[in-house]
């Protein structure tokens, strides 16, 4: 079953709505470029509402270690998402203490071999956050298996992705709001449906009839 994940949230009824929607993890970005940026103080009140049920991303970009892991820690998240170039020893401290997704552009995916445990991989457009979708088909032959999808994801376009590259896990925001940072009710609920909906298909697709 594609897990899926809504990322932006910004506000404990918006977080509270993904949860009872279905989602299994919501994504808090301490990015201080995004429009989505959360102040870590809501974070934490987000995190404790929605309860350990639902997995609590800390999204993040280009950010201090010691930054990342003192907000992850007041913020209550239970997985890290980590955009922007950073070292191999950084990744490998930050997978001591919480899941990594470690999220790549299509034009880093030719040279990501196997992740190492406790990281997951990520594809995400190259300026994440604008609802512009990749090309699924050209990217197939490079996208590994367990991998997560991001970019331009809605209730529109998500079975489609799932049948082209069968990601682990679909991440989707802008697709899902009415403006940045504030999450449309309809449509956090048709996208999420959605996953499932095509996660169901291709499960019953893959055994004879």
């Amino acid at each position: 079953m594609t897990r899926v994940k809504i990322c932006g949230t910004t506000t404990v009824a918006d977080g509270m709505l993904a949860a009872e929607a279905g989602a299994d993890a919501i994504g808090l970005i301490f990015a201080p470029v995004s429009r989505r940026q959360v102040d870590v103080q809501t974070a934490r009140q987000i995190s404790l509402a929605v309860g350990p049920a639902v997995g609590r991303v800390g999204v993040f970009l280009d950010q201090p270690l010691d930054e990342v892991l003192r907000l992850a820690a007041a913020a209550r998240v239970s997985a890290v998402q980590i955009h922007g170039r950073v070292s191999s020893l950084y990744l490998e401290t930050l997978a001591c203490y919480h899941p990594v997704l470690r999220v790549l552009t299509p034009a880093e995916l030719a040279g990501a071999g196997a992740p190492p445990i406790g990281h997951t991989l990520m594809l995400d457009a190259p300026t994440p956050g604008q609802g512009v979708p990749l090309d699924w088909e050209a990217l197939r032959p490079g996208f590994l298996p367990g991998s997560w999808l991001a970019g331009g994801l809605g209730p529109e376009n998500v079975k489609q992705a799932i049948q082209v590259l069968q990601p682990a896990g679909v991440d989707a925001v802008s697709r899902l709001e009415m403006a940045p940072g504030h999450k449309d009710p309809a449509r956090v609920r048709a996208f999420i449906q959605a996953v499932k909906m095509a996660s169901w298909s291709a499960t019953n697709e893959s055994y004879p009839q």
